[in-house]
């Protein structure tokens, strides 16, 4: 597998391997929405979470970057691989997702 810069802002702050866990199924093709996009996810040793946009185009290079809780929450949810909040590398978003069930009357 690949290996994607993943940013903070302009830094460079690691290396992580290329995913496309968050694709779905669009009846052609998996992708993250539009044709040649892939969308994965991954935690950091440091416990920070990681996007991994991904692209099929000539001239596109795929990117990554650091995201929020919240931010990596959405696009899980969003993707409708929920299933992934099940593995312990998750934990933190599955609480967090837990704690948004709650928020009904």
């Amino acid at each position: 597998m690949a290996k994607v810069n993943v940013y903070n802002g302009e830094e460079i702050v690691a290396r992580v391997e290329y995913n496309e866990l968050l694709d779905g199924w669009d009846g052609n093709c998996h992708s993250s929405g539009s044709a040649g996009h892939h969308l994965g996810i991954t935690k950091l040793k440091s416990g920070k979470f990681v996007l991994i946009y991904g692209t099929e185009w000539e001239g596109e290079r795929d990117t990554a970057s650091v995201v929020s809780d919240e931010e990596a929450l959405f696009a899980v949810l969003k993707s409708g691989h929920d299933e992934l909040l099940d593995q312990p590398k998750y934990a933190r978003l599955k609480a967090l997702s837990d704690k948004m069930d709650g928020e009904e009357e």
